[in-house]
């Protein structure tokens, strides 16, 4: 496998062969917890604990609906902490990223494999021994595939790593469905397939603003590779898809109308901000005049309202 071979710690960067007395304790346990990108995880969550209110039909067992987030958490912080392993060396050159552990030095790149590694296997017997064991494969495949199939294998070198990439961070909503029934059905298959055309016009718009930074490092993400246009325009494409498939759970009798009202309505506004980027890009707009962060601060927004409208939904029927 090709790997981008750059120098990994920048001038004035604290290295790691530096004693433990100059990374105190306190610094120390918080760079661990940076490993396992907190803020991302939490998203995950978000489209975990709503997806078992929609399998129970009702309020779920509380400790299984602790045990499951505390797997995620696990699971997904050891995925993060592992891709964060490989792509140090990049990391060191991307400004977003000039401060995580392994960059700083707080964490050495042994102690965060060893870190990473312990979680996904913790992460995994917790799972099958107090969830069920199709919960704890399916979560230790999606760290997999983050780690193996998106960070080793796409993420340097295809402009599509995103797409396909972005299938482990579907793979919740098929844990929290089947940490409740221990089996599967089309609703969450659905609520995958939102996911999934999610991801892309989620985050390209977020490659867009960074995008000198990616193309530092040789990583092509489509904004890298493609205009403006071409991203945007890419960008409507799987917001209608996306859009579509949310809207296929009432008439197949797993939502009523409060989801379909919030679907609507947060779907519609997505499709608004959507073409209006696509608007600005094909008018030549650039640098903040582009706004290309407007869509992506209202992706977080549309997904969290979207799977409230998923655990309430119930309760109204």
């Amino acid at each position: 496998m090709c790997v981008t071979a750059v120098e990994s710690r920048p001038a004035g960067v604290l290295g790691t062969s530096q004693g433990t007395n100059h990374r105190p304790f306190g610094a120390r346990v918080k760079a661990f917890v940076a490993l396992t990108k907190p803020r991302i995880i939490e998203l995950l969550l978000i489209t975990t604990v709503p997806v078992m209110f929609l399998a129970q039909q009702g309020v779920p067992d509380l400790k299984l609906v602790l045990l499951t987030c505390l797997g995620g958490y696990l699971s997904a912080g050891g995925a993060n902490a592992l891709n964060m392993y490989i792509d140090r060396d990049i990391d060191a050159l991307m400004e977003r990223t000039s401060q995580r552990p392994l960059v700083t030095g707080m964490v050495s790149p042994r102690e965060c494999l060893a870190f990473g590694i312990t979680l996904a296997v913790v992460s995994t017997l917790l799972f099958g021994l107090t969830v069920n064991w199709l919960s704890a494969w399916l979560s230790l495949g999606a760290l997999l595939f983050y780690v193996v199939v998106y960070t080793m294998i796409l993420k340097r070198r295809t402009s599509q790593n995103i797409v396909w990439g972005g299938i482990a961070g579907c793979l919740p909503v098929l844990i929290g469905w089947s940490s409740v029934t221990n089996s599967m059905s089309w609703a969450p298959v659905i609520l995958f397939l939102v996911m999934f055309f999610w991801t892309p016009p989620h985050y390209w718009p977020l490659s867009m603003k960074v995008r000198e930074d990616y193309a530092r490092v040789g990583v092509p993400m489509l904004p890298v590779v493609a205009s403006n246009k071409v991203v945007a325009r890419q960008i409507v494409l799987y917001s209608w898809a996306m859009v579509g498939v949310s809207l296929l759970l009432t008439p197949l009798g797993y939502t009523g109308w409060f989801y379909t009202v919030v679907a609507v309505v947060t779907g519609g506004f997505w499709l608004w901000e959507a073409h209006g980027l696509q608007s600005r890009a094909k008018g030549g707009a650039v640098g903040a005049k582009l706004k290309e962060m407007r869509l992506f601060h209202w992706s977080i927004t549309y997904v969290s309202l979207l799977f409230v409208a998923v655990a309430v939904d119930p309760f109204l029927r």
